[in-house]
């Protein structure tokens, strides 16, 4: 028997990916379409001796091409022959869903309807014939309940079954289809006859609805009400800020930071200590120990660390927008956002971005459309990551004893300033001709597909350790060749090392911030490692000798006897603080943004973008505060 090939299509929020998950399982290959960052998913399963390849299309409300999603839908349809193209609707929403279907039925691709989401569509009173929607039609009809599998062996029956070829459009649609080409050939301007168009689309869907859609009044639904509460009024803020004071929470305190340290622990403490206790039982020489050790093994203790806190942020993201409470979140807050120069889809991957860069940017891509995608992608690394807070908080304990919390707050406004005004100029120059479009549906509330929820999650981690694992590995185990090799070969000093002489090197580009010397310059090169490399950097070479990276602001004393304090004054300190705020995210993030940008063009780009802002700023203020006398 032959392969069949399948493809999924519908609005958002109908309920295919629950569809595709219920056929696929974890048989899934998760991958961008190319050129843009929307995830493209194909799943693989055996029916009947027939194996199936199920492409599952982004969700999109028309095929008009306005957006990067329904540029891919209408792409893939027209150059792609399918054997089966499934639009999922759902039942309770028809009028809206069945203007999708139209178009594609004026583009002449044969469908198999499936009729989703009968239970909610039951609970509010929605009857939908599917007899009487077929004839209307032309096309074959199916009834499914996604989250309980319910109709999904009928689903697989009629792809293994059905031949589409034998079907056509009814006279109806076939009516219609020359109404719409007598339109497009009427002497109007193109804006007329696309109204022209629509109001005819929505003509004929009126008539089929009538037809096949009874409807019995049951007053205002349990979505309705919620809302009351939760996307109006005085308690939608604060209900908001508390559930996201919960995902805050349970990723960065409860759940996920926990396990994380726990990682850390067995990896690079215990693990590495038992393998550089076994390489040196074994008699492996100094360099390839060090190399297996701090190099590799470390490499992979910095991909695993973030693991935790992916997966349980994409737990938390996908159980809420299951639930449909993401979409009031972006209803509430898209007015503020859009002075950003975001939609209000962009305040959750921001917010996040106070505690890890890394899932920040892996939250953007829960946004509609590629510009908003990459701006909140390349503005994120501007917040305050829990990495850099050591930095800011030693050099406001050492240089602003008395304001010390003042200061540091200050770095997180500086940080949320630079990421707006990154987003407004990103959004006017380089990203001014991809549209931002922002379609808001508040689907109904509803307990999310728990399948769904973790096969979600398990793909957005999967594709972390895979992707972004690669470049972050690789980073660590060149910044751990640097700091550990000079011309001569291998030194344990660092200050003698390829580290130490390009810091250096580098140092004369911050002779006029007022840190112009080779240690700044060297432990701002470890900070694109890690941000915590910093302090662990400065703690070698000004000779404070073995302090951890957190217990740095207790040691502060230590600090002050060593060179470091007489490095810096109080406004290059200040300004040193500055561009350590803004300055190229660690390699971890980098890595990331190569991941879900989907090339190497924009993780380079931000790299040398940051650096830049970072550098002009921290000098303006250095050179105006000794304008200004300080």
């Amino acid at each position: 028997m032959s392969d069949l090939s399948i493809a999924l299509t519908g609005n958002p929020n109908t309920g295919k990916s629950t569809i595709f998950n219920q056929l696929t399982g974890a048989k899934q290959k998760i991958g961008n379409w190319p050129g843009v960052t929307v995830d493209k998913k194909e799943g693989y399963l055996n029916y009947k001796g027939r194996n199936i390849t199920i492409i599952d299309l982004p969700g999109t409300y028309s095929v008009s091409a306005r957006s990067p999603e329904e540029a891919i839908v209408i792409d893939f349809l027209k150059n792609n022959k399918m054997d089966v193209v499934v639009d999922v609707l759902d039942t309770s929403n028809l009028e809206r869903n069945l203007f999708l279907t139209v178009q594609l039925l004026e583009e002449g691709i044969p469908l198999l309807l499936d009729l989703n989401m009968q239970d909610e569509a039951k609970v509010r009173g929605v009857t939908v014939s599917p007899e009487k929607l077929s004839a209307a039609i032309g096309m074959p009809v199916v009834e499914t309940v996604g989250k309980r599998s319910d109709g999904i062996k009928t689903l697989l029956n009629t792809f293994t079954e059905e031949v589409m070829e034998k079907y056509s459009p009814s006279e109806k649609i076939k009516a219609h289809i020359e109404n719409v080409k007598a339109l497009r050939a009427a002497a109007k301007s193109a804006d007329e006859i696309e109204e022209d168009i629509i109001s005819a689309r929505y003509a004929l869907i009126d008539d089929i609805v009538s037809d096949a859609v009874t409807l019995d009044k049951r007053g205002v639904n349990r979505s309705e009400q919620i809302d009351k509460y939760l996307a109006n009024g005085i308690l939608a803020p604060i209900i908001f800020l508390v559930i996201l004071y919960g995902v805050f929470q349970i990723t960065f305190e409860w759940i996920g930071q926990p396990i994380a340290d726990l990682v850390d622990e067995l990896v690079n403490e215990h693990f590495i200590e038992w393998a550089g206790a076994t390489l040196e039982g074994a008699g492996v020489s100094d360099w390839l120990r060090s190399m297996i050790v701090d190099g590799a093994i470390a490499g992979v203790g910095a991909v695993l660390t973030f693991v935790p806190l992916i997966f349980v942020l994409f737990f938390c993201l996908s159980f809420l927008d299951g639930t449909g409470y993401m979409a009031r979140i972006a209803f509430m807050m898209d007015p503020l956002m859009r002075r950003a120069g975001l939609t209000g889809k962009g305040v959750m991957p921001l917010i996040m971005g106070f505690g890890c860069a890394v899932p920040a940017i892996m939250g953007a891509r829960a946004l509609d459309s590629e510009k908003d995608r990459l701006t909140a992608i390349l503005v994120t690394p501007f917040l305050t990551c829990g990495a850099k807070l050591p930095i800011l908080m030693l050099f406001a304990a050492m240089f602003f004893p008395n304001n010390a919390a003042n200061v540091v707050f200050l770095m997180y406004i500086a940080g949320v300033v630079m990421a707006i005004i990154a987003a407004k100029i990103l959004g006017a120059t380089i990203l001014k001709d991809q549209g931002s479009t922002f379609l808001l549906e508040l689907p109904p509330y509803r307990f999310p597909d728990m399948r769904s929820v973790m096969l979600e999650t398990w793909d957005k981690g999967k594709g972390y350790l895979i992707k972004a694992g690669t470049i972050i590995f690789l980073g660590c185990v060149i910044i751990w060749f640097l700091s550990n090799f000079n011309s001569s070969g291998m030194t344990e000093e660092m200050g003698e090392s390829f580290l130490a002489s390009i810091g250096g090197v580098i140092a004369p580009l911050f002779y006029f911030h007022g840190f112009g010397t080779w240690e700044a310059g060297a432990s701002i090169l470890s900070g694109i490692l890690a941000k915590e490399s910093v302090i662990s950097t400065m703690t070698i070479l000004y000779g404070v000798g073995d302090i951890e990276v957190d217990a740095a602001v207790e040691e502060v004393s230590a600090f002050m006897e060593s060179g470091m304090a007489s490095s810096f004054t109080t406004l290059s300190a200040f300004a040193f603080m500055v561009f350590s705020q803004l300055y190229t995210p660690c390699v971890t993030a980098l890595g990331t943004i190569k991941k879900e940008a989907g090339s190497f063009k924009w993780m380079a780009f931000a790299a040398v973008y940051m650096f830049f802002v970072a550098w002009l700023v921290s000098l303006l203020i250095y050179q105006g505060g000794r304008i200004l006398g300080f």
